[in-house]
């Protein structure tokens, strides 16, 4: 089948990440459905523009957000671009298709305060547990790294001669980020614990040497970032956003902050100076004798 093709083709020429795989065979297997269930059209090869439209108005309808909606959109796009590419279709029924405009959204962070009052004052788990959910703290407020990322790292990531720790990001894209001497610190107290349980690929692991799962470092992340913060989303990623926002609020460069992060271009790190930009507003409104609230002109006599 040709869906399988371009599966295979995203995971292994587009080395596209297993969650992007598996988000873009759900959205086709959905519009598959769809297809069959409300127009009785069996092959997805046989869609036109008009199938597409009335799917995207059933998701709306649904309640589906627009960058649901846009992401499934694209998934279709990709698809449908890859069976021209082999041959299977001549047209592309996604190319006259206006996405919905997603409302903008800012990203969440937390108050510099309060990670330090975490880092600082959290009366972390005794033993190797303890250390190890520091260090996963650290890591990802420290470098910006993503949860994927923090997941694929080994010892051998970790080069505590130079700082530094070797990231292997989207696309199998690699990058370097230094590291702070506190970080190096902690590292240096983990490595020795880690190794004594025994070789294995991870370097974040359980008290028996077994790979951490991944929701339990979501979990972990959660439950530390509820004793200093009660916003609504407490997540690995919420910390990526928290280490970009503070470089930039220090007056980081922001190309700097592109690379570290790993975006594949500026815009993508543009979003957060919005919040650094914010800030100096307030700062603007409070601190500067016509920076309040608007008074009303005098009027000549």
């Amino acid at each position: 089948m040709v869906i399988d093709r371009f599966l295979e083709h995203l995971a292994y020429e587009q080395r596209a990440s297993r969650h992007t795989v598996d988000a873009y065979r759900r959205d086709l297997g959905q519009f598959a459905h769809f297809l069959l269930q409300e127009l009785q059209m069996e092959d997805l090869l046989r869609a036109n523009g008009k199938a597409v439209r009335a799917w995207m108005v059933q998701l709306m309808e649904a309640g589906v957000g627009a960058r649901s909606v846009n992401r499934k959109l694209s998934a279709l796009r990709a698809f449908f671009r890859f069976a021209r590419t082999v041959g299977a279709v001549q047209g592309d029924p996604t190319a006259l298709i206006t996405p919905p405009k997603a409302p903008a959204r800012l990203p969440e962070f937390v108050t510099e305060r309060s990670m330090q009052q975490m880092l600082e004052e959290m009366p972390w788990p005794e033993g190797f547990a303890g250390l190890r959910d520091r260090l996963i703290m650290e890591l990802l407020y420290g470098t910006g790294m993503r949860l994927a990322e923090l997941m694929g790292l080994a010892e051998e990531s970790v080069d505590l001669h130079r700082a530094t720790v070797r990231v292997l990001g989207k696309r199998n894209k690699e990058r370097i980020i230094p590291l702070a001497s506190p970080l190096v610190d902690l590292l240096r107290a983990y490595l020795p614990l880690r190794t004594a349980l025994g070789p294995g690929p991870a370097l974040l692991v359980k008290p028996d040497g077994k790979p951490l799962p991944r929701r339990t470092v979501q979990s972990l992340v959660k439950h530390y970032l509820s004793a200093v913060t009660t916003q609504d989303k407490r997540s690995p990623h919420v910390l990526r956003h928290t280490f970009a926002t503070h470089l930039l609020e220090h007056g980081a460069d922001l190309n700097a902050v592109k690379e570290l992060l790993g975006h594949a271009n500026l815009a993508a790190t543009q979003v957060y100076t919005h919040n650094t930009i914010e800030k100096l507003k307030q700062a603007h409104r409070q601190a500067h004798p016509r920076g309040g609230p608007e008074q009303p002109l005098n009027k000549p006599k």
